[in-house]
């Protein structure tokens, strides 16, 4: 009798643990995220891959600052998009030996000042000073905390540039883009690449004679310490991510395009959908 009811037990125990794939804590995953839609657009496409693997992901949405200092501190996870060498050297000389960071998924990104095409005397920063009026002095920007802002603050000084930088928010400056662009108005903004508007917009960087945004970087990802032991499958994975130019900007449309859905914000209904129609790819990925 008493062999019976420990059989039993053992049953039930063994048919709650296949029932509940999720129960064990080792499948939590909290990858953290910026409010930038390539930021957007990465993290919600590896919540979708590493969910169909029966993972339980976690987004948090933060700024630049506060993920890196998340991954440092052991409460995020994954971070994907790092800049380096350039852009987020600032954050990588605080917290290098604080975080893992893996391998490069981007290679060659591009800051910088950026004009509609149609702005035709205005091709480099120097030649901003002298067409301040019609662009009334004032450049767009986005994050006042993000490194972009930081490297236009700097190129304000390379350049000694008369101009005000307007601080807001991606979808601020991507607005004011917008709306100076149907209109056929001067307009100069910070832009990044990769990044979906320039398949929808003809625009020019400015040329940066004075190097003050840096040379191209690459786009790697970092983890807390400790998470490539833990969890070496998902290292194995994210290390054979890779994304060409095009490959980042149709991710980009789908995301950005489901994010702005009528019926709310789902960027992950625009991430599931890239990876249906991009299965080849991430199989190769994800394979075990």
């Amino acid at each position: 009798m008493k062999s019976a009811v420990i059989l039993t037990l053992l049953t039930a125990l063994v048919l709650t643990s296949c029932s509940n794939p999720l129960g064990n804590t080792d499948k939590k995953i909290k990858i953290g995220m910026i409010n930038w839609i390539d930021n957007i657009s990465t993290a919600y496409l590896w919540k979708v891959l590493l969910e169909e693997k029966g993972y339980d992901v976690e987004m948090m949405e933060l700024d630049k600052a506060a993920n890196w200092t998340g991954v440092a501190r052991g409460d995020i996870d994954i971070q994907g998009n790092v800049w380096l060498p350039i852009t987020d050297k600032p954050f990588y000389d605080k917290y290098k030996n604080d975080v893992d960071l893996h391998d490069k998924w981007y290679k060659g990104t591009k800051l910088g000042l950026a004009v509609p095409s149609y702005v035709k005397d205005v091709n480099t920063i120097d030649d901003l000073s002298a067409q301040k009026d019609q662009f009334a002095g004032k450049i767009f920007g986005i994050d006042p905390g993000s490194s972009l802002m930081q490297l236009t603050d700097k190129m304000k000084q390379d350049y000694k540039l008369d101009y005000t930088i307007v601080e807001s928010s991606e979808a601020a400056m991507l607005v004011e883009l917008k709306k100076a662009y149907e209109n056929k108005e001067p307009i100069a903004v910070t832009l990044w690449s990769p990044h979906w508007i320039f398949s929808d917009l003809d625009l020019k960087y400015l040329e940066d004679t004075k190097g003050s945004y840096g040379k191209p970087d690459n786009i790697q990802y970092m983890t807390r310490k400790g998470f490539a032991k833990e969890h070496p499958e998902v290292i194995e994975w994210m290390d054979k991510w890779e994304l060409t130019d095009d490959q980042m900007s149709d991710l980009i449309k789908y995301v950005n395009e489901a994010a702005d859905s009528e019926d709310g914000y789902y960027p992950e209904r625009g991430a599931k959908k890239w990876v249906e129609d991009n299965r080849e790819l991430t199989d190769q990925w994800m394979k075990e």
